[in-house]
């Protein structure tokens, strides 16, 4: 169409006026280009130069700021052509000046999928982003200043009388707190100076409010948290852990733990410890909370559980020293200024007059910070420390004598041999003072522990012990007595033929441990105390029958597990009736050297035999040891230590020992419980746990016995068996495993992967036992399915396809089926790998021959599909597969009816060769 126009009239296109309007345009002159555009749009019928001009009057709106209409247009625009990214970007302008920001993201985003390289729609994009982050910012803030404000205001009424109102208000801080916009406007508003009157009101409720509000307040934030100390002051905070009230304590306990957190993120990585402990502190907030926690120890104001949150806490920030972490600096700095106050905290008798308050948990949590300082600990502990006390004086040092026997044992040997210290243990046993014969038997009972020590013990105190258990009158005395006996009646261990006490007495410890151990009207600590008997009389398999006889036993030690003193020695009597612990078979050539020597040899007891042990570890699980020990895991206190994680982690592999109980132990909470023992712990306790958990995932399905995310959480665990120091057991059912889990899903393998698995697994291919190179092996069957273990098999100078296609031609079937199985996965997968097979070795060809020609059924399916894959594969790979004797093998088993996959590849090799023109078709094959 035309249209008269110009002073001479001349006729005037579309196209014509098109061009005029992108001149003026050009000029700057919007206006008149917008007219221009319009009248073209009259006079044009054609959809594309229609959606062209609507388009150009969309720039035009857009530089007349009536932004609507420009949306219009380019919508008008984008209908025509929805790949028009001008159009696209002009709305996503007239929309973002519309605040309707969520839109021109979409229309941006469109642009940048269309023109990925485009620069100016990559900036527009991130700077919208920006803008829109800002916005959603600005309104939350705005809504923030509004709730802060409201609560301050609350706070501050003195006229406000409604308790309940305040409280409120200072509840919902903590939530606000938690928000990073809520917490820095709390933080900015002054909100850390009315936090502090808050906990100076000494009011419970106010006080957690304040707490939590600053937990929100410190964490991962470490300005914060240096701005928040410094405002508040480590006395003060010192000062509310040790306040009476539990529940306010351990919320300054739970802040001071992630203000420690937070400081720690300034430092370096290269500076933390294997249990993100702090290894290198130059931070003086740091040492500052260190040394007022210090000095909350021996605060006499302090309460007793402030005590032992200060205790904990000390326990989680002091490294332990390691030969991966070998600078000792802080605890060094720990030890100098502290380890008079934590040797006066052990020393403290609980109850005993004018003493500091603690707890029965006190000591324990004492010893096992003196366990990660002793390394560092060179100066050892002098009895003069004491001297001068008298009696008062005596009570502190036995009573450290025990706290460093039940940590760093060795320095309470070495205080135990000091002059003086034993005979005073000695006359305090005979002390008429209960509180007295406590601290004196509990030192006799822990210098006992070891079969080195129980003959000096013995010496001195085992007379002495036998007399308390028979005359004293006080249960909470005797029970002590009694483990003292068990501890040195089991010095032999589980050598039959080392026994302490007469026929029949270490049965009558036993009988009396359990009695109070099941009787609930006892007093918890003298039940603990019968369980720590126990640990020890069960190196005797007598006793172990009988325990696991005893329906009660197993509930009542379960019921004692709250108590974290006990974790330990349940732990150790449930390793002793499952023969858990390390046990070496002696070299017969050397037994007869001893014998000929007149040496001793250690004997087993008749009940300690395969049979005994595989009834004892049924009666357990029937007694509901699983939950038991899921319970102990679950504990999050500092008795769970590493040589208690082990101890779990050996009943454990016992418990899934025989494939049957696995199901068990998985319904009852067994796997959960594993998974952090395998990360966590010894060595050997982890590889015991690992252990059990690859017993597991052999058996059973993998996807029930760890649900969810659980099952990715398992890889780690089972790929540290296949290290080199493993054992051969350990490095099959490992590969066993990983087997069953690369068989499940593409995420698995990828996290098989990113694990450094495949190296080791290929490495185990190589392996001269034939059963962890057929494990290795169909290990890698599984892990093909992933693309990038396909890409390794044709890496240059790479073995991995010639081992593959040569253990296809083994004599071990089962090694074949495996071989043979990666190799049609390979060439179904990768086609790539069909053409390098004839490269790898010369035999290629015979092997694949013998697969066909293979009795087995399934060897010969294998070995049809691989030729199918690589007559598909290339013409002259199929070429080299006809001209030999291939052709006539197919051809037979192409009519196999009794085989119908064999036959079904077989027939799709011979169409291929058609295919090619290499054969001609039969006529008479369907």
């Amino acid at each position: 169409r035309t249209v008269t126009g110009g002073p001479l009239g001349l006729l005037v296109t579309a196209e014509q006026l098109r061009a005029r309007g992108n001149a003026l345009f050009q000029a700057g002159d919007h206006g008149a280009a917008l007219a221009v555009y319009t009248e073209a749009l009259s006079l044009s019928d054609a959809a594309a130069e229609r959606a062209v001009l609507h388009r150009n009057r969309a720039a035009c709106y857009l530089k007349l700021e009536d932004y609507a209409k420009a949306e219009a247009d380019a919508t008008k625009a984008i209908e025509a052509d929805g790949r028009d990214v001008k159009a696209l970007f002009r709305r996503s302008q007239a929309l973002q000046q519309l605040g309707r920001l969520d839109q021109a993201v979409t229309d941006l985003q469109r642009c940048v999928s269309l023109e990925p390289r485009n620069k100016a729609f990559q900036e527009a994009l991130r700077a919208l982003g920006s803008s829109m982050h800002e916005k959603v910012g600005r309104g939350a803030m705005s809504c923030t200043d509004s709730k802060v404000e409201q609560m301050f205001q609350i706070l501050l009424d003195l006229d406000e009388k409604d308790a309940d109102k305040k409280q409120k208000a200072a509840q919902n801080l903590i939530v606000l707190a938690r928000e990073e916009a809520g917490a820095e406007k709390i933080f900015q508003s002054d909100g850390v100076r009315l936090l502090m009157q808050l906990l100076d009101t000494a009011k419970a409720d106010l006080m957690l409010a304040a707490l939590r509000t600053l937990v929100g307040l410190c964490s991962g934030h470490r300005s914060r948290t240096t701005a928040i100390l410094s405002e508040l002051g480590a006395p003060r905070l010192a000062a509310v852990l040790g306040v009476e009230h539990e529940q306010v304590s351990l919320a300054a306990c739970n802040l001071l733990h992630v203000m420690f957190d937070s400081l720690k993120e300034g430092l370096q990585k290269d500076f933390r410890g294997k249990e993100d402990a702090l290894v290198l502190d130059s931070s003086k907030d740091l040492k500052l909370l260190i040394k007022h926690l210090l000095e909350l120890l021996v605060l006499e104001g302090a309460s007793a559980h402030g005590r032992d949150n200060a205790l904990n806490l000390l326990i989680k920030v002091v490294p332990r020293k390691s030969p991966k972490e070998t600078n000792n600096s802080l605890s060094l700095w720990v030890i100098d200024q502290g380890l008079k106050k934590i040797l006066e905290v052990g020393s403290t008798v609980c109850g005993s007059l004018g003493s500091l308050p603690v707890t029965e948990n006190t000591r324990m949590s004492t010893s096992v910070l003196l366990s990660k300082l002793y390394e560092d600990l060179k100066s050892g502990v002098s009895w003069g420390w004491f001297e001068g006390h008298e009696l008062p004086g005596k009570l502190r040092a036995i009573q450290t004598v025990s706290c460093l026997l039940q940590g760093p044992s060795d320095a309470g040997n070495r205080v135990l041999e000091l002059e003086g210290i034993m005979d005073s243990v000695l006359s305090l046993c005979a002390s008429v003072t209960e509180a007295h014969q406590l601290v004196a038997v509990e030192a006799l009972i822990h210098a006992a522990d070891k079969a080195k020590r129980a003959s000096f013990i013995t010496a001195n105190g085992v007379n002495l012990l036998k007399e308390i258990y028979k005359h004293s009158e006080r249960d909470s005395i005797r029970i002590r007595a009694l483990v003292g006996l068990c501890k040195l009646g089991s010095a032999g261990g589980t050598d039959f033929s080392m026994k302490q006490f007469a026929e029949g007495s270490t049965m009558k410890l036993a009988k009396q441990c359990r009695k109070w151990l099941c009787n609930e009207a006892i007093d918890a600590g003298t039940r603990r105390w019968a369980v720590e008997g126990l640990a020890y009389l069960t190196f005797d398999a007598d006793v172990k029958e009988e325990f696991v006889e005893d329906k009660a036993a197993i509930p009542a030690c379960s019921s004692l597990l709250w108590d974290r003193s006990v974790l330990y020695a349940v732990a150790s009597t449930l390793v002793n009736c499952t023969n858990s612990y390390d046990h070496e078979e002696p070299d017969p050539q050397m037994l007869e050297l001893a014998k000929y020597a007149k040496q001793h040899i250690p004997e087993q007891h008749p009940k300690d035999k395969p049979e005994f042990v595989k009834r004892r570890v049924r009666k357990l699980l029937t007694a509901g040891v699983v939950s038991a020990l899921a319970c102990m895991v679950k504990s999050e206190n500092p008795a769970l230590t590493n040589s208690c994680r082990e101890l779990i982690s050996r009943v454990f592999l016992a418990l899934v020992e025989e494939a049957e109980d696995r199901g068990g132990v998985v319904a009852q909470g067994g796997g959960k419980a594993l998974i952090p023992l395998s990360l966590e712990g010894t060595e050997v306790g982890q590889t015991k746990a690992a252990q059990a958990l690859a017993k597991i995932t052999i058996t059973s399905n993998p996807e029930m016995a760890f649900p969810g995310e659980r099952i990715y959480e398992v890889v780690r665990p089972l790929v540290s068996l296949l290290h080199l120091q493993r054992t051969g057991l350990e490095n099959f059912e490992g590969l066993m495993a990983l087997t069953n889990l690369a068989g499940i899903s593409e995420r698995l393998r990828q996290k098989i992967l990113k694990e450094r698995a495949v190296p080791m697994i290929e490495g185990y291919m190589f392996e001269e036992h034939e059963l962890i190179r057929l494990a290795a092996t169909e290990c890698m069957c599984n892990m093909a399915m992933s693309k990038e273990v396909q890409e390794m098999f044709l890496a240059e100078g790479s073995d991995r396809l010639k081992l593959m296609v040569l253990y296809s031609g083994e004599e071990d079937e089962k090694l074949r089926r495996a071989a043979s199985g990666t190799l049609a996965m390979l060439t179904s997968l990768h086609p790539p790998i069909c053409k390098r097979i004839p490269q790898v070795t010369v035999h290629w060809l015979e092997i694949l021959q013998a697969l066909l020609l293979s009795p087995s059924a399934e060897l010969q399916h294998r070995g049809a599909v691989v030729v199918m894959n690589m007559m598909a594969a290339a013409r002259e790979v199929a070429e080299q597969l006809i001209a030999s004797e291939m052709l006539e093998i197919l051809s037979v088993l192409a009519k196999d009816k009794e085989k119908p996959r064999v036959a079904q590849a077989a027939q799709e090799s011979l169409a291929h060769a058609v295919a090619y023109g290499l054969i001609k078709p039969n006529p008479g094959h369907a």
